[in-house]
C-alpha cells in the first residue's frame, strides 16, 4: 500500500509539473532563434570545408595528406580550447564570453577566405577552431540558465536543427558561391552572416550573470581532473571518441571522391548535400521517437550494421548515376543517425548531476580531438596521383571505418551496462 501511495503521489506531482510549464516569452523566442542561427554558422564553417575539398586541393596545390591535416587542424584546436575553457566557463558573464569567442570565430573565418596558400589556410583553420570550439558549450550554458528543465528539450531540438539546415541550405549555398565566385566567397558568406548575428547579440541580448551568484571554492582544474580520472566516465569518453572517428574519416574526401571517382560534376554536388540534409531533417525525429520506445543499444547496433554495409558498398563504387549516389547517401545517413541519437542519449545517462557540465565539455572536446586524428589518418590512407585522377585506397578507408564501427558497438554496450546499473541503483534507493 505505501508503494502504491508513493506512485500515486509521483503521478500527481508529474501532472502538476506539466501544468506549471511556462510558455516561452518573446525574449526567450528571440534567444532560441539567435542561438540556432549562431550554431548554423559554426556548423557550416566546419562542414563546408569537406565539399570544397576537391576545389581546394586543386587551387592550393594540396595533397590528400595536406587536406586531411587542414580538416583536423580545426578539430584539434577546437577540442583543446574546449577542454581548457571547461573549468572557466562559469566565471564570466556568458554574453561577454559568447561575444569574445564568436568575434574570434568570425576573424578566423575571414582569414580562411583571405588565405592564398596551404600554410595560411592551415593557420586560419587553427584560429577558427580555437574560438569556434567553445561557442557550443557557451550556448548550451545560456540555454540552461534561461530555460527551465521542462522547456529545454524543445529548445535543444530547435537549435540542433542547425545541423540539418547547414546540409539543406548552407552547404549547397556555399558550393553555389564557390562555383560562381571562387571558394573564398563561401567563407565570406559565413563571415557576413556571422557579423549580422554578432551585432544582434551585442545590441539585443541581455547579460547572463545569474550563475556568478553561486560561489564555489573548488578549483576548476581539480574538478576537471576528477571528471577526467573517473573510470566510468572514461568509458563514455572512449565510446564517443570511437563514434566520431568513423564520420571524420569518411567526411574530408567525400566531395573529391564524388567528383573524381563517381564522376559527379561540381555543379551537381549541391544536390547531393541538399537531399542528404533533407533526409536527416526527416530521419532525426523518427529515430528520436524510436529511441524512446525500443532498446537504445539494439537500435545503435542495427544502425551500425546498416552503416557498415552501406559504407563498404559506397567506398567501392565506380561511376554511377546521380540518383543512385543520392539514394545510397540518404540510406547511409539513416544508419548514421540511428547510431548517433541512441549513443548520445545513453551517454548523457553516465555522469552525476554535479559533473554533468564538465563531462559534456570533455565529451565534446574528445569528439573533436578524435575526429582530428581520424582526418589525419584518412589523409594518410587515401592517395591521389594527380589533381584529377581517382582517389586510391578509398575502399581500404571503408574497411577501416567498418572495423572502428564494430569497436564502437562494444564501447556503447559498456555504456549501456553502466546506465542500467545506475538505473537499478536509483530504483533500489527509491
Amino acid at each position: 500500500m505505501p508503494r502504491i501511495k508513493l506512485i500515486k503521489n509521483r503521478i500527481i506531482q508529474m501532472e502538476k509539473t506539466k501544468l506549471e510549464i511556462p510558455p516561452f516569452s518573446s525574449y526567450q523566442k528571440y534567444i532560441i532563434v539567435l542561438l540556432a542561427l549562431l550554431q548554423f554558422t559554426v556548423i557550416l564553417d566546419f562542414m563546408v570545408i569537406s565539399p570544397l575539398g576537391d576545389i581546394l586541393m586543386k587551387k592550393l596545390d594540396m595533397t590528400t595528406a595536406n587536406f586531411g591535416l587542414t580538416v583536423s587542424a580545426y578539430a584539434f584546436s577546437a577540442g583543446i580550447s574546449g577542454l581548457l575553457a571547461a573549468g572557466f566557463a562559469d566565471k564570466f558573464d556568458r554574453k561577454k564570453l559568447l561575444i569574445f569567442f564568436y568575434t574570434g570565430f568570425i576573424i578566423g573565418t575571414v582569414c580562411c577566405a583571405l588565405a592564398t596558400n596551404y600554410t595560411l589556410l592551415l593557420a586560419a583553420r587553427i584560429v577558427t577552431g580555437l574560438f569556434g570550439g567553445v561557442i557550443g558549450s557557451v550556448s548550451l550554458a545560456i540555454v540552461t540558465d534561461l530555460f527551465v528543465i521542462h522547456q529545454r528539450g524543445r529548445v535543444m531540438g530547435f537549435i540542433q536543427m542547425a545541423f540539418a539546415s547547414s546540409q539543406i541550405l548552407g552547404i549547397p549555398l556555399g558550393l553555389y558561391f564557390a562555383n560562381h565566385w571562387g571558394w573564398h566567397s563561401s567563407f565570406l558568406m559565413i563571415a557576413g552572416l556571422g557579423i549580422l548575428i554578432l551585432v544582434t547579440i551585442v545590441i539585443k541580448m541581455k547579460p547572463v550573470v545569474k550563475h556568478l551568484e553561486l560561489q564555489s571554492d573548488k578549483s576548476p582544474f581539480l574538478h576537471l581532473w576528477h571528471t577526467l580520472s573517473n573510470k566510468d566516465y572514461q568509458v563514455g569518453f572512449m565510446a564517443i571518441a570511437f563514434l566520431s572517428i568513423g564520420g571524420f574519416m569518411l567526411q574530408p574526401f567525400g566531395s573529391a571522391f564524388l567528383v573524381n571517382n563517381i564522376k559527379i560534376s561540381q555543379l551537381d554536388l549541391p544536390m547531393v548535400f541538399f537531399y542528404t540534409g533533407l533526409s536527416v531533417l526527416f530521419i532525426m525525429p523518427i529515430i528520436g521517437k524510436l529511441s524512446d520506445k525500443v532498446n537504445k543499444f539494439w537500435l545503435f547496433t542495427a544502425g551500425s550494421l546498416l552503416t557498415i554495409v552501406i559504407i563498404i558498398i559506397y567506398t567501392n563504387l565506380g561511376p554511377v548515376p546521380l540518383w543512385q549516389i543520392v539514394g545510397l547517401t540518404m540510406i547511409m545517413f539513416m544508419g548514421i543517425m540511428s547510431r548517433m541519437v541512441p549513443a548520445t542519449t545513453l551517454n548523457t545517462g553516465i555522469p552525476e548531476m554535479k559533473d554533468r557540465g564538465a563531462y559534456m565539455s570533455i565529451t565534446s572536446s574528445m569528439q573533436q580531438i578524435a575526429g582530428g586524428i581520424a582526418a589525419v589518418c584518412a589523409g594518410l590512407i587515401v592517395h591521389q596521383e594527380t589533381k584529377t585522377s581517382p582517389l586510391e585506397n578509398y575502399d581500404i578507408l571503408g574497411y577501416v571505418i567498418s572495423a572502428v564501427s564494430l569497436c564502437s558497438i562494444f564501447f556503447i554496450w559498456r555504456v549501456n551496462q553502466l546506465v542500467k546499473s545506475k538505473e537499478k541503483a536509483g530504483a533500489v534507493k527509491s
